[in-house]
């Protein structure tokens, strides 16, 4: 599946992978993800995208990115949107969709494997535009979830499918009971 003098870029969808994690019971260990991939190639870039909620108050997800930006991954953030839905509920978006495929399309000539995290359905043609450049695409979710978190037709078009479930011992803790404020932005904005 992956080849150590091959050119990886890693490609998170920070809310779908976080959302992946929790359905299946588990948290994330950044740095031991990291690790994981710098094992598995040359590691060129680690990108994670996520919205900020930002505005007078302290954004939850802040000390997460603040992490990940000091130890070596790629921040691509933007301000979240904030709207009362027909219900009167307060919702948030923060879709990270296009900033992640321009990137991979950008960085496609300089790399020879790509791992895109996010179950995402929406990224089936840009999974279908690296492969024609001659890159490989794995992607990582999960369909152990109930509902799975991967859309069929993105797993059908990688060329490697990774369970997430199957590297919760490589990258996996288990679930912090702090910062509950976190999981519950996360989880409002992974907009699938």
């Amino acid at each position: 599946m992956f080849y150590k003098d091959e050119r990886l870029a890693l490609f998170i969808d920070g809310s779908n992978l976080y959302a992946a994690a929790k359905a299946l019971g588990f948290d994330i260990d950044y740095k031991l993800l990291r690790q994981e991939f710098v094992r598995r190639g040359k590691m060129l870039r680690a990108f994670y995208y996520t919205a900020l909620l930002e505005n007078d108050e302290y954004s939850p997800i802040r000390p997460l990115v603040d992490w990940l930006h000091y130890n070596g991954f790629t921040m691509v953030t933007k301000p979240a949107k904030e709207y009362t839905d027909s219900q009167g509920r307060r919702k948030v978006k923060g879709n990270m969709d296009i900033e992640l495929t321009v990137d991979a399309m950008e960085l496609a000539p300089r790399v020879d494997h790509v791992v895109l995290f996010s179950g995402d359905g929406d990224f089936r043609p840009l999974v279908e535009s690296l492969q024609r450049q001659g890159v490989r695409v794995s992607v990582v979710s999960t369909i152990r979830s109930q509902p799975p978190m991967i859309a069929d037709e993105l797993r059908r078009q990688a060329d490697n499918f990774i369970e997430l479930d199957e590297l919760r011992d490589v990258i996996g803790r288990s679930p912090r009971e702090a910062a509950p404020a976190e999981r519950s932005f996360e989880v409002a904005s992974s907009g699938k």
